[in-house]
């Protein structure tokens, strides 16, 4: 159960570290230059706090927990990654006005390096817990 909790935290916090950056600092006005009217002003908190804790979830179960070394849960988080932010890109361009190519790549990479990383750092503290 340590070792589960320390796999579940060290993911979340990195993902959210590296999200916030991504999303708040570096990407904001790519993001709206590409969305224009579809984006919000503010993003709803309640939805996106589900997502977090939904998505690290599926870090945990699917990645960090059954890789059995870093280099596996890295793998195995880009794919990971890159299929849900796929399911998500791929999905909205099929259906949504406005939604681009561009942004359908820029997005899946996002994902698959981001949760790459997440897994990596969720992997490392659960090794160190279970040590």
């Amino acid at each position: 159960m340590k070792k589960a909790l320390f796999a579940y935290a060290g993911t979340l916090l990195a993902f959210l570290v590296l999200d916030g950056l991504w999303l708040g600092v570096l990407m904001a006005p790519t993001y709206r230059a590409l969305l224009g009217s579809l984006m919000l002003d503010q993003p709803l908190l309640a939805p996106a706090a589900l997502f977090y804790l939904l998505y690290v979830v599926g870090c945990v179960v699917f990645v960090v927990l059954p890789a059995i070394t870093w280099r596996r849960a890295a793998c195995l988080g880009a794919l990971l990654g890159l299929v849900a932010y796929g399911t998500y890109d791929l999905s909205n361009w099929a259906t949504l006005r406005g939604w681009s190519a561009q942004l359908v790549v820029i997005d899946m990479f996002w994902g698959a390096f981001a949760t790459s990383v997440a897994s990596s750092v969720g992997y490392w503290l659960a090794r160190k817990a279970g040590a």
